[in-house]
């Protein structure tokens, strides 16, 4: 499993918001990981699963599935993503929005970039983290995915 870059404590984190945190690493989104991913959620329309129907479609083959790229996300967040000091977890809390902009073909490599909208200390003593992310294709204009991201960090003892 992949690391947090670095280790940040609230004060530098809450200095970050209005920034980018940073790209992940590029990953190739093949046809072994979309025909994968259609078994695990029986989501096996033609068009990710079938490169000869989906040649024959504006795309010109296969392409992964939206909800494939979304789940990335969290792959993406482990590279990029600080962690607080003295946080106990995490928690997905889920998105204020999530538009797919462009088809990820297979073979294309994607990466995600992290930028700091928000950090807001809630009653409860959660912190909740809001970051627009973007999944970029390696070549294109476009980004497969645009996205307000929500988390919710649940601090130890002491650290808020």
């Amino acid at each position: 499993m992949d690391q947090p870059v670095n280790t940040i404590t609230l004060a530098d984190l809450r200095a970050k918001v209005g920034q980018e945190l940073g790209a992940s690493s590029w990953l190739t989104v093949d046809q072994s990981m979309i025909d994968r991913f259609a078994g695990v959620t029986q989501d096996r329309q033609f068009i990710h699963i079938d490169p000869a129907r989906a040649a024959a479609t504006p795309f010109g083959g296969t392409i992964a599935h939206g909800f494939l790229t979304l789940s990335l996300l969290s792959h993406f967040a482990q590279q990029v993503l600080p962690r607080l000091e003295g946080l106990v977890m995490s928690i997905n809390y889920g998105f204020d929005r999530v538009r797919f902009v462009a088809p990820v073909r297979s073979g294309a490599r994607i990466r995600g970039v992290f930028k700091l909208e928000q950090l807001e200390v809630q009653a409860s003593g959660r912190l909740q983290m809001r970051q627009d992310v973007t999944v970029e294709i390696d070549g294109e204009t476009k980004p497969a995915i645009s996205a307000t991201w929500l988390s919710l960090l649940v601090p130890g003892p002491g650290t808020l």
